[in-house]
């Protein structure tokens, strides 16, 4: 246990400042469309999005929501779109992990904004990625008008769902889907390219074009429920499988159908029963500084985060601001690389900044990289990383070349990926330490991550002097006061961009997590990655 000096007092005040602020945040957003929206649902007798969710999975079982964020901030001059509109992630029915998609008829009527599309594709790629079955509860106007062109045409656009339907149906991935609501146009094809549709009687409908447009194309007058509604489906076209008089009828339906589902080759990955880490995980609170630029000790970080406290650390004496080494959390085998944030000494005596990727570091990550798969151990990277090392030292020693040995590796590792973002997320390093690019299965920040380019400090500097050359060239003069306050306005744009919450709201991550939750995001990741088998390794063209 740490002495809680004066400095880890500090910390741990500023770090349950952020946690605060990250549950108040994931309170107001889990709203969606606000209360007098949610009472409009329940007034038509349907549940909300988080409410089907909540009554379809396992009592007490744990559920991990991604893109919690996704939208926060934008498109405000329609109202916003909280969470997307859509409610998704992985939860368990009768034991059986599986992903849950949830249109939130709260926001916009479920609507698809340009984010939704992304997020609805993120969920869809976990799926496919650990062959998870999928859920689909839909309830949904479909493609939000007044932005159709940033979602309607595109490779990544809203069509993109449908294909993937049909090539997750190719690899034996199950789909069922839940019509609880509106289903109209492109949108009509999700649920009958599942393998199971089902519809609830009097609130659902799915047709390729409502009443009013069929007016309008060809003069036939038909109300909504004779042309798309559940009796229509059920009993005349037969594009629906099931009837419901409810929702909570349709979720016992979708509950009883995995009761008998089959079971799947699995990846392999080794768990043993699960232990508590020795040290207090919640001191990791006082542990981390609150003045980012300050050095700490990873191991400590690490410590708190593994099964028993116990990590086997490869290479300890070599590479030293990168840490390797393996360990378990929740009983899960896992392979960590972390950058270290204390100052190093190397043998040579030489003094190595914390944060910073050397080329001794590139090797020795890149090693154990090939070293986790060979073994078929999942790979666990924590980043608080600065970037690679620059200057004439480092060039002459080749740090492109060993920084693109540990890209290399990492980028055709084929064990599941995880990414923890716990603090500085730079430039090149994002990179080499798995960032969003680099198809880690899950990757979440903790509320005092920062992912940009490079710091607001140096970033704004650099703006800052082409801003300041761009007036000169035009003959403008500007005195101190006008610099400084440019600086400023620079430096405040450019720290709301590094705020987790903004990589989280465009989906560069999964979401912010508490770091206490760190473990439960870890084990449910590799759990899901055990549902689908690993290809053999192949690391490709690497230079030594």
């Amino acid at each position: 246990m740490p002495e809680k000096d004066l400095e880890f007092n500090k910390n741990e005040d500023r770090y349950k400042q952020l946690v605060q602020q990250l549950h108040s945040k994931e309170a107001k957003t889990r709203l969606g469309g606000g209360q007098k929206k949610i009472d409009e649902q329940h007034q038509k007798g349907k549940l909300t999005a988080r409410e089907r969710i909540q009554y379809l999975t396992d009592k007490g079982s744990e559920f991990l929501e991604i893109g919690l964020f996704t939208g926060e901030g934008m498109y405000l001059e329609y109202g916003g779109c909280p969470s997307a509109g859509v409610v998704a992630g992985i939860g368990y029915i009768h034991g059986r992990q599986c992903v849950i998609v949830a249109n939130d008829a709260t926001v916009k009527a479920g609507a698809w904004f340009p984010i939704t599309a992304k997020k609805n594709l993120r969920i869809q790629e976990i799926a496919m990625e650990n062959r998870l079955p999928v859920v689909y509860l839909v309830d949904s106007a479909g493609v939000f008008l007044p932005m159709q062109d940033e979602i309607f045409p595109d490779k990544e656009h809203f069509g993109r769902q449908f294909r993937n339907n049909a090539k997750m149906s190719s690899m034996g991935i199950v789909q069922i889907a839940a019509i609880m609501g509106s289903c109209v146009a492109g949108g009509a094809y999700l649920p009958i390219m599942s393998d199971e549709a089902m519809i609830v009687d009097k609130t659902g409908s799915i047709f390729l074009a409502g009443s009013y447009l069929v007016k309008a194309a060809i003069g036939e007058d038909i109300d909504n429920e004779a042309l798309g509604g559940a009796t229509t489906h059920c009993e005349i076209s037969g594009v629906t499988d099931n009837k419901f008089p409810n929702d909570k009828a349709c979720l016992d339906y979708i509950r009883s159908l995995f009761n008998k589902m089959g079971h799947f080759e699995k990846a392999g990955f080794d768990r043993t029963d699960s232990r508590p880490p020795k040290e207090d995980p919640a001191e990791i609170y006082g542990l981390f500084p609150s003045d980012r630029v300050k050095p700490y000790d990873t191991l400590d970080i690490i410590n708190r985060l593994v099964d028993n406290s116990e990590f086997d650390e490869y290479k300890a004496l070599y590479g030293k601001t990168i840490v390797c080494g393996t360990a378990r959390i929740d009983g899960w085998a896992v392979g960590i690389i972390a950058n270290q944030r204390k100052v190093v000494k190397t043998k040579k005596g030489e003094m190595q900044m914390g944060g910073v990727i050397y080329s001794d570091s590139a090797d020795k990550a890149a090693r154990f990289i090939m070293n986790c798969n060979q073994r078929k151990i999942p790979l666990l990277f924590i980043q608080d990383v600065s970037g690679f090392m620059v200057g004439s030292k480092a060039e002459h020693g080749g740090i492109i070349k060993d920084g693109a040995k540990m890209v290399n590796a990492m980028a055709n590792s084929t064990v599941p990926k995880f990414t923890i973002i716990i603090g500085n997320s730079y430039g090149a390093g994002n990179y080499a330490m798995c960032g969003k690019a680099y198809d880690p299965r899950l990757i979440f920040a903790w509320p005092s991550a920062q992912i940009a380019v490079m710091s607001g400090a140096s970033a704004a500097k650099t703006l800052l002097q082409i801003r300041v050359n761009a007036l000169k060239s035009q003959g403008k003069e500007i005195t101190k006061e006008e610099e400084s306050s440019l600086l400023k306005e620079i430096t405040d744009r450019y720290n709301d961009q590094l705020s987790p919450y903004y990589a989280a709201a465009r989906l560069w991550i999964d979401g912010v997590i508490d770091p206490l939750e760190t473990r439960k995001v870890i084990s449910m990741g590799i759990e899901a990655a055990n549902h689908a088998p690993v290809e053999r390794f192949n690391v490709g063209v690497i230079q030594t």
